[in-house]
């Protein structure tokens, strides 16, 4: 069976979604502990729930970039939701932090799960940027169970959608 253009392309960033998955999963943590929660929707409405939601926060924050990504979530095929829950890491806050050591190797899980995510695409050709606008967005909706969240969108187009982002978008003369 022959694949077209659109669908072989469409299957591609599915695959790399389930890939970069992996990725997050099995990335160094602290202490071994797995904190991380990912998610991957490639549901159209989802994708357009998430949208929307982007946009109501946008007036929330009085912050463009909140619609600005809005609309790359909506020109996406795919989007992989990586979060963290704070865990007890297991190591004693050390005396000059000024933040629980907890928290804040649980977040650095997080950021080594989200590099290594966007490290599988990126071998995969698969367009992506790290939004936390997306992950606010999946944390609101309830997509995801968990206290810091990201969302990386994925896509595949002859023009790299999450690039020379310009907002608001011009207008043709």
């Amino acid at each position: 069976m022959a694949l077209d253009e659109v669908e072989a392309i469409r299957d591609s960033i599915l695959l790399a979604a389930k890939l970069m998955a992996v990725a997050a999963k099995t990335a160094p943590k602290a202490k071994g502990v797995d904190n991380i929660v990912i998610k991957v929707i490639n549901n159209r409405e989802e994708l357009e729930a998430l949208a929307k939601k982007m946009e109501e926060l946008a007036e929330v924050y009085k912050e463009e970039r909140w619609r600005r990504d809005a609309d790359n979530v909506r020109r996406s095929e795919v989007l992989v939701i990586i979060g963290c829950k704070v865990v007890n890491i297991g190591v004693e806050t050390p005396r000059l932090w000024s933040l629980n050591a907890d928290k804040v190797l649980s977040i650095v899980n997080l950021g080594i799960a989200i590099g290594s995510a966007v490290k599988t695409a990126s071998i995969f050709n698969i367009d992506n940027r790290v939004m936390f606008t997306a992950g606010v967005a999946a944390q609101e909706l309830k997509l995801i169970d968990a206290d810091f969240v990201f969302g990386i969108p994925l896509s595949a187009t002859a023009k790299n959608i999450y690039f020379d982002r310009v907002w608001p978008p011009s207008k043709s003369k």
